[in-house]
């Protein structure tokens, strides 16, 4: 097991980050850790990596606890925090310099830096002060440090933060061909970002995990009582209102709706007879799938 957490809690004071979270995450997946602002990402982020302690429960990294064994957890992870922190005044390479000799890589720092230069897109901007980059390349900096040590487990507090499109691209197929090595644990709150590259995603809510199964499944499992349906004529929304179970009416096309139902409705039966007595023609219906945003909102509201 890679990292394991178990009836994790974290109060800062009065208040309650994070309220008995427990977790399983094996080597070799890429997880997505999502939730609103104020969830508790960031905590549980925290506390893996060792940069605050639990108030209650355990959490361990490949079997190192990370009270009793902080060093051990430390040289395993590497972390990336929401707000990089990077020394402004330094070039590029003379900070991965000191980043590596922070990790003690001695004669083969060069070849990692020069190796994590290229994997992360930096070459163009090496000679440049930390400063004088944009945001973007702020943050491949970040990604560099927190890959300079070869960890097992990487975490990722909104890495693609900044990026441009094409810079998304990269960034995301790097992640993900280093999940089939390592256990890369991210934060986002793009959920396409989640469905492109994530084997699973974990979704905290007011300091508890309200979810935890694979994007595809998550969608499923949430209850959507949509139909999408297309018709021959064009259609009035106070003629589709006469339809029993009608909750909620959405004109795509006069043609083209999405109907809301009530939950104890069968509206597709419904609906089919109501179109055979208005002699309306029918040529496309179908239970609307749920995006990976509303299957968010649905897990999170209230």
């Amino acid at each position: 097991m890679s990292v394991l957490v178990k009836d994790l809690s974290k109060r800062y004071g009065t208040q309650l980050a994070l309220d008995q979270v427990s977790l399983e995450i094996k080597k070799g997946e890429v997880v997505g850790l999502l939730g609103p602002n104020g969830a508790g990402k960031s905590t549980l982020m925290k506390v893996l990596s060792c940069f605050i302690p639990p108030s209650s429960g355990t959490a361990s990294v490949n079997d190192f606890d990370v009270i009793g064994n902080s060093m051990e957890v430390r040289r395993l992870v590497g972390y990336l925090p929401e707000h990089n922190p990077l020394y402004m005044d330094m070039y590029v390479r003379e900070y991965l310099h000191f980043v590596a000799g922070v990790h003690k890589l001695g004669k083969n720092a060069k070849h990692r830096i020069d190796e994590l230069i290229a994997l992360t897109g930096l070459t163009i901007e090496v000679n440049k002060k930390i400063g004088a980059l944009s945001k973007g390349y702020r943050q491949r900096v970040g990604l560099a440090q927190a890959m300079m040590h070869n960890p097992d487990v990487l975490i990722l507090d909104e890495p693609t933060s900044g990026l441009d499109p094409n810079q998304l691209v990269d960034i995301r197929a790097l992640i993900k061909s280093l999940g089939k090595e390592k256990t890369v644990i991210l934060s986002t709150h793009i959920m396409q970002e989640v469905e492109a590259i994530c084997d699973r995603a974990i979704i905290i809510n007011k300091g508890r995990i309200v979810a935890d199964d694979s994007t595809s499944n998550l969608k499923h499992q949430q209850k959507n009582n949509v139909l999408e349906v297309q018709f021959e004529e064009e259609i009035k929304a106070d003629l589709l209102r006469q339809i029993s179970g009608v909750k909620n009416l959405r004109e795509i096309s006069n043609r083209h709706w999405l109907i809301e139902y009530h939950e104890k409705e069968n509206l597709r039966k419904n609906l089919m007879q109501w179109a055979m007595d208005k002699e309306f023609n029918i040529t496309s219906l179908q239970q609307k799938s749920l995006s990976m945003e509303e299957a968010f909102q649905e897990l999170t509201k209230g």
